[in-house]
């Protein structure tokens, strides 16, 4: 393999958007001899585009979903509080891997014959490539992780802020708004920050899983794994995805932190809940 800075110019213009389909970059992936370090460095870049998309939009979504089974779950409706604690309880006891597959090989069987709506059939070929497929799995799981966590917020509200808000005559959708959610955020973020480190990583599952990338569109890791078979050599490719998401974890992890910061605004500086980074061994 051939180790030629002068090129990085070329392979910038040429790999710095290939994931996003052949229109935006070369035609042709690198093959063989032709690989140099810029390829692999800007062509693993690009795969980045669907990684933080997943994780982007799963959390965006998820976290407002996470919200609803929350409140569902800490409901003394029992027709509200059962449908989200079996939610919960399925995506939380499965593995992420197998909700891929299981969720594909659901979505294969749509697309057969498609859905019809009177006279209209919707084609579904679309929900079984990753970008939709794989989202909706991701966005599924984050939302039973998170809903956990701000359940777990929502019984540990000090009875203290609930009392002073019905003392000023907060009831309902005010009291939730102004008291509960705010200080429900506030405790479960550093946890949440954590999910959403996790969610980050797992987004990396997706070459693995059974979603295929269309028209070569992948990931991070769908290149490492070409340029290591292809050049033969993993100990390039993977190190630079490795350091590609140890660099998002940090600018995640500072974002989440500024988050953090305005929520403890008003707690004096030695009160205020610091973000650390607990990462998740098995899951």
């Amino acid at each position: 393999m051939s180790v030629d800075f002068a090129t990085c110019a070329e392979s910038f213009h040429g790999l710095i958007l290939r994931s996003l389909g052949r229109d935006f970059g070369d035609r042709l992936l690198p093959r063989g001899l032709e690989i140099n370090v810029c390829d692999q460095v800007f062509l693993i870049a690009s795969g980045l585009v669907w990684n933080v998309y997943l994780a982007a939009l799963a959390l965006f979504f998820g976290f407002f979903l996470a919200t609803a089974i929350a409140l569902a779950k800490s409901s003394q409706t029992r027709w509200l509080r059962s449908p989200a604690e079996a939610f919960v309880f399925i995506f939380r006891g499965s593995p992420l891997f197998v909700q891929f597959f299981f969720v594909y090989e659901a979505l294969v069987l749509l697309p057969r014959a498609g859905i019809e709506i009177g006279p209209i059939t919707l084609d579904t070929q679309w929900m079984t490539r990753a970008w939709a497929g794989a989202l909706f799995v991701l966005f599924l799981n984050t939302s039973a992780y998170t809903a956990e966590i701000f359940h777990g917020a929502l019984k540990s509200v000090p009875k203290g802020d609930l009392e002073a808000a019905d003392a000023y005559g907060l009831t309902g959708w005010t009291k939730f708004r102004r008291v509960t959610w705010p200080t429900m955020l506030r405790l479960a973020w550093p946890s949440y920050t954590n999910e959403a480190i996790f969610l980050l990583h797992a987004t990396t599952l997706v070459f693995f899983s059974a979603f295929p990338a269309w028209q070569q569109m992948g990931d991070a890791l769908y290149y490492a794994n070409y340029f290591a078979a292809q050049t033969f050599n993993p100990f390039i490719a993977y190190p630079i995805v490795g350091l590609y998401f140890v660099l998002m974890t940090l600018a995640l992890i500072g974002g989440f932190g500024v988050v953090n910061r305005r929520l403890n605004r008003h707690l004096p500086r030695a009160a205020r809940a610091r973000l650390r980074f607990k990462p998740h061994y098995i899951r």
